[in-house]
């Protein structure tokens, strides 16, 4: 099994992208190198911007681009865009439903070595209460690469959370993601876990290993956390014990607090949340913070354990 940085895969998939349609421009805070967008600067300069260490220009310039009938795409730090540029966000870019592409990368508490200040863990909450803002997540590199694709076709603001760390490849091209649509990774009756971003690959590794033991877990992915898929939700809460969640993000307002509101109000069932609980990251090698935070795959099967 392979593996691939998201933010790489979308440095590969805007360059594609730029060859399909000449609307697409691409605009950067100075993190070129690091977000991957260089990768297309490289190919088309005359449609990439590099506004600076200015996120909220970013985003207005952005929005001044869309109402030329272009298709940008704005990307920084997710701790940048979601955070520094939220008013821009939501009163330039959202209010007025302009076709907007934000895709930050170094979401998640994997940033590593920045720190807490620098990971973001709440992005997914404030884009999701922003009214009509599309918000998505890929697992991995294919799912990057379409969801970008259709994030360029659909009209209005989406928001796309990005990694730094490498995560295996789930996915091959006969995968088709669908803005709205979960998809089933594993089958199971017991227990379903809905995973996104790179806890999909820790859930999936956690189901195989559960089978060993007799305890059969449905695995989804929820690469579209807004909107979200209402039907999956019902039928995980008709057919299993109970929902697990799993996201490198807080359980506060994320995909654990989505799943959370509409299972509660239309299919009740239990549902456990698990990610980050109420507090900021910090310094170190990503990999071991995911192990520090209980955000693997013996973290998963723990709480499964735990609530069965």
């Amino acid at each position: 099994m392979g593996k691939k940085a998201t933010r790489e895969a979308y440095g590969e998939a805007l360059a594609e992208l730029g060859k399909r349609n000449s609307k697409v421009v691409v605009l950067d805070a100075d993190l070129s190198k690091s977000t991957k967008t260089a990768t297309f600067q490289k190919d088309f300069p005359e449609r990439f911007i590099n506004v600076g260490i200015a996120e909220a220009d970013l985003m207005g310039t952005a929005a001044g681009f869309a109402t030329a009938g272009m298709i940008p795409f704005a990307s920084t730090f997710a701790m940048f865009a979601a955070g520094r540029a939220f008013e821009q966000i939501r009163n330039t870019i959202a209010y007025p439903k302009l076709n907007v592409k934000i895709c930050p990368t170094h979401a998640g508490i994997s940033v590593g070595e920045d720190g807490g200040s620098h990971q973001s863990i709440e992005d997914l909450t404030l884009m999701r209460a922003i009214p009509g803002m599309v918000v998505l997540c890929p697992a991995d590199a294919e799912e990057t690469k379409q969801m970008i694709f259709a994030a360029a076709e659909y009209d209005g603001p989406v928001y796309v959370r990005l990694g730094r760390l490498p995560t295996p490849d789930l996915f091959d091209s006969n995968y088709k993601f669908e803005i709205g649509k979960a998809s089933t990774l594993r089958e199971g009756t017991d227990v379903t876990i809905v995973a996104t971003g790179m806890l999909v690959a820790e859930a999936v590794e956690a189901s195989d290993k559960l089978k060993e033991e007799g305890i059969n877990v449905r695995v989804l992915n929820f690469g579209s956390i807004k909107p979200i898929d209402e039907e999956a939700l019902k039928l995980a809460s008709k057919e299993t014990k109970f929902i697990l969640t799993a996201e490198e993000h807080s359980v506060i307002g994320g995909l654990g607090g989505a799943v959370a509101e509409y299972v509660s109000e239309n299919c009740p069932t239990k549902v456990v949340r698990l990610g980050v609980y109420d507090r900021f990251g910090e310094s170190g090698k990503g990999d071991e913070l995911l192990v520090k935070f209980g955000l693997k795959s013996v973290d998963i099967i723990k709480k499964i354990k735990e609530n069965l």
